[in-house]
């Protein structure tokens, strides 16, 4: 582990987890999740999340394993600006033979979700990458050959010009809070397990 988490902050600190020298588990407790109104209305914001905080662009890579025990447990890398602002990806569970893999981006209150049905696995791999206000998110099965899931903008955090060139301002102006979280939206408990989590500069090379 390259990053040191000593000034690191919780939101919505679990009860139970553990911050080590090469991984950090949490154990998630039911009835946590994030969403915001679209489509189902509700507006949960109690998920845990443990994050750093960079005003610079970036990359932050981890891998993620988890002993899911019910329908919609969830376990990822996230950003978070505020309850109305921020982004999660995870692999969702479903039942024992097909899981989601997705991402939801909130922006102005409202949560977006973008999904690929997968078979149920037990651990992933994440890298977010940042360019000013637009982030991209990938994952590997692996570790080594990572796909992209999606680009997304954060309109909080400002304009990004359309050619991809960013101003020093727009790369610099805003810090931005991202991380690692687990919940259980239902009734039920597991633990997440963290490990190989880097920050770099970041990866994401400007198109032209």
């Amino acid at each position: 582990m390259n990053i040191n988490f000593a000034n690191a902050q919780w939101i919505n600190q679990p009860q139970r987890f553990t911050i080590g020298h090469e991984s950090i588990t949490i154990t998630t407790e039911p009835n946590t999740d994030l969403w915001q109104r679209t489509y189902y209305g509700f507006q949960h914001d109690n998920a845990p999340a443990l994050l750093l905080t960079s005003d610079r662009n970036f990359s932050f890579t981890t891998k993620v394993s988890f002993n899911y025990q019910s329908r919609f447990d969830q376990a990822g890398v996230m950003i978070y600006i505020d309850r109305d602002n921020w982004f999660k990806a995870s692999v969702e569970y479903e039942n024992i033979d097909m899981s989601r893999l997705g991402s939801v981006v909130t922006n102005q209150g409202y949560s977006d979700w973008a999904t690929t049905d997968i078979s149920t696995i037990n651990s992933i791999w994440y890298r977010l990458s940042r360019r000013g206000a637009d982030f991209l998110i990938e994952h590997s099965f692996n570790g080594e050959d990572f796909k992209q899931m999606r680009i997304f903008h954060l309109f909080v955090l400002g304009d990004t010009e359309a050619n991809g060139k960013l101003t020093p301002q727009e790369i610099f102006a805003q810090s931005v809070h991202f991380g690692i979280y687990a919940c259980s939206p239902l009734n039920y408990s597991f633990m997440a397990t963290f490990e190989y989590l880097s920050l770099t500069d970041s990866l994401w090379i400007a198109h032209s």
